[in-house]
C-alpha cells in the first residue's frame, strides 16, 4: 500500500477537526511534507531490496533453469503502527526516533521453495558489497516456542536520492511456502478478538503441532528435491 494512502487513512476524517487556538497551520503542513518524504524514503529502500532479490531469481532461472524464489511480498508500516510501536517502547514519536530505534518500518518477505534455497539466497544477497547486515535471527534452526519458523535479517542498503545518499534499514524475512502458510494463520489468530480463552489455548496447541508437521514436511520435500537433482 502506498504511504500516501496510509497517510490519508490515518489523518483525514469525515468530521471537521477541532483545532486548538494556537494551532500553527504552517508548521503542521511542513511536518506533513516531511513525513511524506520520510515514508517515500522507506518505500524506495523496499524497491532497492526487492530488485536485488528479483535479479537473483532471474539470474538463477537462466543459469540453472529454476526459480528458488516463489514470491516476494513487501510493506511499509502504517503511521499508526509506527506511532504505536514507539509509544509501547516509551520513545518519542518523531522521525529521528523512528530512524534511530525501529528497524522494521520497511519489510520484505521472500518465499522460497525449499529450506536450502533460503540459506543460499540469503548468502547471495548478503554477499553483495552494498549490503550491510545489522542482525540475523534464525528461527528455522531455533524456532520460537509457538512453532514459528523463518529466517530474519535486518540489513542496511544505500538509497540514492536526487541530492543525497541515505543508508536505510529494511527487515528481510525468508521462509518456505509452508512456513508462510502457517505464519499467516497464526497471525490471523493473534489479532482475532472474539476467541474464548479456552479456545485460544487449544488452537495454540494445534498450531504448534501443525508447525512440527510442516517442518517435517519441508525436510522431506528437501530430501526428495535433492534426490531428483542427484545431490547425495
Amino acid at each position: 500500500m502506498y504511504p500516501e494512502r496510509e497517510l490519508h487513512k490515518t489523518f483525514i476524517s469525515s468530521e471537521t477537526p477541532v483545532l486548538p487556538d494556537n494551532f500553527n497551520v504552517e508548521a503542521f503542513m511542513e511536518g506533513m511534507n516531511d513525513f511524506k518524504e520520510f515514508m517515500m524514503m522507506y518505500s524506495c529502500a523496499i524497491r532497492e531490496v526487492r530488485t536485488k532479490f528479483e535479479v537473483l531469481n532471474d539470474d538463477f532461472s537462466v543459469a540453472y533453469r529454476r526459480n528458488p524464489i516463489e514470491m516476494i511480498k513487501s510493506r511499509v508500516k502504517s503511521p499508526a503502527s509506527i506511532a504505536g510501536k514507539l509509544n509501547r517502547k516509551g520513545l518519542p514519536i518523531t522521525m529521528d526516533s523512528v530512524l534511530n530505534n525501529l528497524n522494521d518500518v520497511a519489510g520484505i518477505r521472500v518465499i522460497c521453495s525449499f529450506i536450502d534455497d533460503i540459506y543460499m539466497i540469503a548468502d547471495m544477497f548478503t554477499s553483495q558489497d552494498d549490503i550491510t547486515v545489522i542482525e540475523v535471527k534464525d528461527y528455522i534452526k531455533n524456532p520460537k516456542p509457538n512453532g514459528y519458523r523463518s529466517y530474519h535479517m535486518i540489513i542496511e542498503v544505500p538509497v540514492f536520492f536526487s541530492n543525497r545518499k541515505k543508508n536505510m534499514r529494511v527487515e528481510v524475512q525468508l521462509r518456505t511456502i509452508a512456513m508462510d502458510f502457517w505464519a499467516s494463520l497464526e497471525h490471523k489468530m493473534k489479532y482475532k478478538k472474539d476467541i474464548k480463552a479456552k479456545d485460544i489455548l487449544r488452537l495454540e496447541a494445534e498450531l504448534a503441532e501443525c508447525a512440527e508437521i510442516i517442518a517435517s514436511t519441508d525436510l522431506k520435500m528437501q530430501k526428495i528435491n535433492d534426490e531428483l537433482n542427484g545431490v547425495s
